[in-house]
């Protein structure tokens, strides 16, 4: 099991992940912070924006799932929505009990880059054995 969660799929995952993540990070922070659109409504735009560009990356050049139709981009969505409900969920309370003597600015910003790390880790574990999953 460890073998099969540390492959070449680990790495290729992370590189994309970079690249999707400055992306993301910039589109929240920006509708955040010069939009002042919200907390979900800019982390919100983070992963819809950012998994358009996760989808196509990772299904071809990370997993390397050549599936067809609907069911594979259904099953990405899923995973993403979960993923995200469950990390910027976690994050927004977690952040604001240690910050708690903070402004809410700085507690929400610290809530997107918890968020953003606990969602890189269900993201990958999504993706890999959900989403993108090998079918025999």
């Amino acid at each position: 099991m460890k073998r099969k969660l540390l492959d070449n799929t680990v790495w290729k995952f992370l590189l994309v992940g970079v690249a999707n993540t400055l992306f993301g990070a910039a589109v929240m922070f920006l509708c955040y912070n010069l939009l002042h659109w919200g907390y979900w409504v800019s982390s919100a735009m983070n992963y819809l924006l950012g998994s358009i560009l996760s989808f196509f990356l990772n299904k071809r050049f990370t997993f390397q799932n050549r599936e067809r139709g609907p069911a594979v981009a259904l099953r990405f969505a899923l995973s993403i929505g979960l993923c995200y409900l469950i990390a910027y969920g976690l994050a927004r309370p977690l952040t604001a009990r240690v910050l708690s003597g903070f402004g809410e600015t700085l507690r929400d910003n610290g809530a997107m880059v918890v968020g953003m790390g606990l969602f890189m880790v269900l993201n990958y574990l999504g993706q890999r054995f959900f989403a993108f999953r090998e079918r025999n």
